[in-house]
């Protein structure tokens, strides 16, 4: 069954500054492997290959939906979708980010048959307009020099409030 709403842009926002990309264009490029209008513009200034990009919008994850939704509804999870829900929620609405954060990786899970990639969290995603808050990525960016520092943040961070202990700093 398809979303009632899915997104259709996906907005980078800086303050002031705001630029959409349609996800018409990011379905195109997982499609075709070429880039259009702005996303191709930001490919090219970026120096990233629209290949290896359509590649990841193409990167299947299959979970089990009943699973997922249980996980994600567990304090753990809470705490994972609160620190996603920093960077990426509802344009001009960063209060519902966890609510639709769980609504797009459920929906999408379920209308792709327990497999869930980009394109389907974007198409099942509760609202037209999906805000990238760009500070918010940046600082996340800066955190991590490789992708196992990115793992630690989202999964081990989370954890620290839970332990009931109380987190030492180096």
């Amino acid at each position: 069954m398809p979303a009632a709403q899915a997104a259709t842009n996906v907005v980078f926002v800086s303050g002031a500054f705001m630029r959409s990309i349609p996800v018409a264009d990011l379905e195109s490029l997982a499609q075709t492997g070429q880039a259009r209008g702005l996303l191709a513009d930001v490919l090219a200034l970026s120096k990233q290959k629209p290949a290896d990009v359509a590649k990841l919008l193409n990167q299947q994850l299959t979970l089990p939906v009943v699973l997922t939704s249980r996980l994600l509804n567990t304090r753990i999870g809470e705490a994972i979708l609160t620190r996603v829900a920093q960077i990426v929620f509802p344009l001009k609405a960063k209060a519902y980010g966890v609510p639709a954060l769980k609504a797009g990786v459920i929906l999408g899970l379920d209308n792709s048959k327990g497999s869930l990639s980009a394109i389907s969290f974007l198409k099942a995603y509760p609202t037209s307009e999906m805000e990238v808050s760009i500070p918010a990525l940046m600082a996340i960016a800066s955190k991590a020099s490789s992708i196992a520092d990115l793992v630690n943040f989202f999964s081990n961070a989370p954890l620290d409030g839970l332990k009931g202990e109380p987190t030492s700093t180096k």
